[in-house]
């Protein structure tokens, strides 16, 4: 047995959230409802305007990584903070939620701890302004063999891609965790990422991954057909397991040739935050315990209705009695 059921490598960004109106964003210059990266002097105007915020740890495979911590798995998070109060922080919250934070923050150095300012509109849109200091920096001297190699399942955060050293610590943790026997996947995170880098993409994913998970948009951004049939098609014909999510029209899951449809139950949210990273950590849990493909992807979208329901990236609720509710454990 493996000492890691799962673990992520990504951005380590404390998520600092605040509930905000349509005439504030515009205001500030914000657009709403997408990720835009900031420098350090916006970082600081739009940390000191927000109200009533509430600071987390956060990154897109680090809330995945909670919420498979949160299911009962053993799971670990490869990630780059600095020795400053945020990296403290975000290194003892994950180690409190039962996560092993393999890296010690970093001391020395200019750049700070990454964080993201999240402004949450009253019909549950997330405005994300992200600042990503040191975490941009995680390279392959961050991921140890020997964590690598005691994990059955990596999974890569696709916003880490921009950078050679990015690419990097992908594939030695790819590398080293599949030559253990075990299985590798990313999560494309951003369709503009794919655009930058599409041939590197479409090769680390036909020769050294076992596993794609990605929305309709990240999906199609691959192949750039216009056409969601031809993209599953043309991915599933180079990875063998392949999960799309569209909304309010469910989930598409071609696995070694074999496609399942699992339907979701439309919810309004009250934030969409962190429903794809849940949907992640769901299907990761049922990946991880054997579940077949059908039940795999209803944990992913319980997990999703779950983290839309409430402010914050994170479940609240008891995940392991919600799949229990809905016959799936």
């Amino acid at each position: 047995m493996k000492k890691y059921q799962v673990i992520g490598i990504g951005n380590a960004v404390v998520d600092v959230i605040s509930r905000a109106d349509d005439s504030f964003l515009e205001h500030m210059g914000i657009e709403k409802g997408i990720m835009q990266l900031v420098e350090r002097d916006r970082a600081e105007v739009l940390y000191g305007a927000m109200e009533g915020r509430v600071q987390t740890p956060g990154g897109s495979v680090a809330n995945t990584i909670a919420g498979v911590g949160g299911l009962g798995l053993r799971s670990a998070f490869i990630g780059r903070v600095h020795d400053d109060a945020l990296g403290r922080f975000y290194a003892e919250a994950m180690e409190k939620d039962g996560i092993d934070f393999v890296n010690a923050p970093v001391p020395g150095g200019d750049l700070p701890t990454s964080r993201s300012m999240i402004f949450v509109s009253p019909d549950g849109e997330r405005s994300m302004n992200t600042y990503l200091g040191i975490s941009a920096d995680l390279g392959p001297e961050d991921v140890s063999a020997e964590v690598a190699g005691e994990a059955e399942i990596v999974f890569l955060e696709g916003y880490l891609f921009d950078k050679p050293k990015g690419k990097e610590a992908f594939l030695r943790a790819a590398r080293t965790c599949r030559a253990a026997g075990g299985k590798a996947g990313i999560a494309i995170s951003d369709p503009f990422c794919v655009e930058r880098h599409r041939d590197d993409f479409l090769t680390l994913i036909e020769n050294e991954l076992d596993y794609v998970i990605g929305n309709e948009a990240e999906i199609c951004s691959l192949y750039q057909n216009n056409d969601l049939d031809a993209d599953l098609a043309a991915v599933s014909a180079i990875c063998p397991l392949v999960v799309c999510t569209r909304s309010g029209d469910g989930v598409t899951i071609i696995a070694d040739g074999v496609r399942t449809g699992v339907p979701v139950d439309k919810v309004v949210p009250v934030d969409a935050t962190g429903a794809g990273d849940q949907f992640a950590a769901g299907f990761l849990y049922g990946l991880a315990t054997g579940a077949d493909m059908a039940t795999a992807g209803k944990m992913g979208c319980v997990a999703a209705a779950e983290v839309i329901s409430h402010i914050g990236p994170r479940p609240e609720a008891n995940m392991q009695q919600l799949f229990k509710r809905e016959g799936l454990v």
